[in-house]
């Protein structure tokens, strides 16, 4: 069963405090999605160090229950 937009958020949500996560379901499915993800911890990281943030808030999950995951990472101004 896919990954719902609620936890995927959720999951983002507890591992970064204070983000604000927008979702897309890029195909209709539940299962391929886009996040943009804003969030103060970005400061000063690389664009692939703040990818891997949101990555691995989802606990390994990638590649199973959520098949596929487009990442925009923003620094609140």
């Amino acid at each position: 069963m896919p990954m719902s937009a609620a936890e995927i958020e959720e999951a983002i949500l507890a591992a970064l405090p204070g983000a604000k996560v927008e979702l897309t379901d890029l195909a209709g499915d539940n299962d391929h999605w886009a996040a943009k993800v804003t969030a103060p911890q970005f400061a000063g990281l690389s664009r692939v160090k703040q990818h891997k943030l949101v990555y691995d808030a989802l606990g390994g999950r990638m590649g199973g229950v959520l098949h596929a995951l487009q990442v925009t990472t923003v620094v609140p101004t």
